[in-house]
């Protein structure tokens, strides 16, 4: 099987399962020599696995990673390197330079345009309902060639983003919080391309498709804990492949996928999504909306799994904040919200109080 085919077929897989029986017909599956240690740390496995207490929180850091790629792809194709002081100050700013929002802040924007900008970055649940939900997160932002998704998306503790003001993610954890979440294996599936508009010429890879899966990988011998890998070829590098497009993005009520230009596709397999039984655009989507509530770029949330039904199995991810003005901006009493500072432990912290 070409790694292409590869990719489909696993996009496609809706159980732990099914990607074990994929890998193993393709003789991937037992053979450690294309398995690499996460960050390039084979001792990655406490650092991922103390990261985060619940699954909801933990998505919340994939999301933000994907608000980024949106602004860096941004960024990159006006031509400025977002570490430079032509870049943007703050993600307020960055969002007015780029989508002309006024002030930055997305509860100025009428719903119709607000839900037109959410199809840059989807949020989907597919698979069975009750224990082997899938999540799938895809983002039209930077993305990642197979040289680069080592350095990026597969990396700990480098510094990529800490000198640009105008992203939230910092940390460089490449969203690893959301790993220990996902069933027995841990396991996620990683597909990116590039943006052609912001190539790097001496990436001779920068026009190729990369896929990798990453899995929790029990003790070997001669190592006493557990660690996390990801999937290479036979000369240990990100597999890649070249073609146009790839139909790979989750659709409602059963309809075919749609096809995937360039940027990052994240699925998580038989992702935690315990107490969450309704239609994720209810509950899931509230939780999500009160966990970033000044979210700086609007997210489709799409309802795939079979079972559901209503009137609509899609909606818009705003944040807590945009919601109170849209659903309740007639409830807040005068003179709120209003803002404070305190300190805690010598740590100074800004709140808005809604009344």
């Amino acid at each position: 099987m070409n790694n292409k085919d590869l990719a489909l077929k696993l996009a496609a897989a809706e159980t732990e399962s099914e990607v074990v029986n994929i890998l193993t017909n393709e003789g991937l599956w037992n053979d450690l020599s294309r398995w690499q240690p996460y960050g390039q740390n084979e001792n990655n496995f406490s650092i991922i696995g103390n990261q985060q207490s619940s699954a909801d929180a933990a998505l919340v850091e994939k999301l933000i990673n994907s608000v980024d790629a949106i602004l860096m792809k941004e960024c990159w194709a006006r031509g400025i390197d977002p570490t430079s002081a032509e870049a943007p100050k703050t993600i307020a700013d960055a969002l007015e330079r780029f989508f002309h929002i006024q002030n930055g802040q997305i509860m100025s924007m009428d719903k119709k345009t607000r839900n037109e900008m959410s199809n840059n970055i989807i949020l989907a649940a597919t698979g069975k309902q009750r224990g082997e939900e899938n999540i799938t997160i895809v983002d039209h932002g930077e993305g990642q060639s197979p040289l680069s998704m080592p350095e990026t998306i597969l990396s700990i503790s480098k510094s990529n983003k800490l000198k640009v003001p105008f992203v939230q993610g910092k940390f460089n954890m490449g969203g690893t919080g959301a790993l220990p979440f996902c069933g027995k294996n841990h396991m996620q599936l990683v597909i990116s391309k590039r943006c052609p508009a912001i190539i790097n010429a001496s990436d001779d890879t920068a026009g190729e498709w990369s896929v990798t899966l990453v899995r929790k990988e029990i003790a070997r011998e001669g190592r006493k804990s557990s660690m996390y890998t990801y999937l290479t070829d036979v000369d240990r590098k990100i597999l890649k492949f070249s073609s146009d497009t790839l139909p790979i993005i989750p659709e409602c009520k059963g309809k075919p996928y749609q096809n995937m230009e360039y940027g990052t596709y994240i699925k998580l397999f038989n992702y935690a999504m315990t107490g969450y039984k309704t239609n994720i655009i209810m509950d899931f989507n509230y939780r999500l909306s009160l966990l970033i509530p000044d979210l700086a770029h609007p997210i489709r949330i799409r309802e795939c799994r079979k079972g559901f039904s209503g009137h609509t199995l899609s909606a818009t991810l705003s944040g807590m904040i945009t919601r109170l003005y849209d659903d309740r901006a007639g409830n807040i009493e005068d003179n709120f919200p209003s803002s404070d500072t305190f300190v805690i432990d010598g740590q100074e912290l800004t709140c808005a109080i809604y009344l």
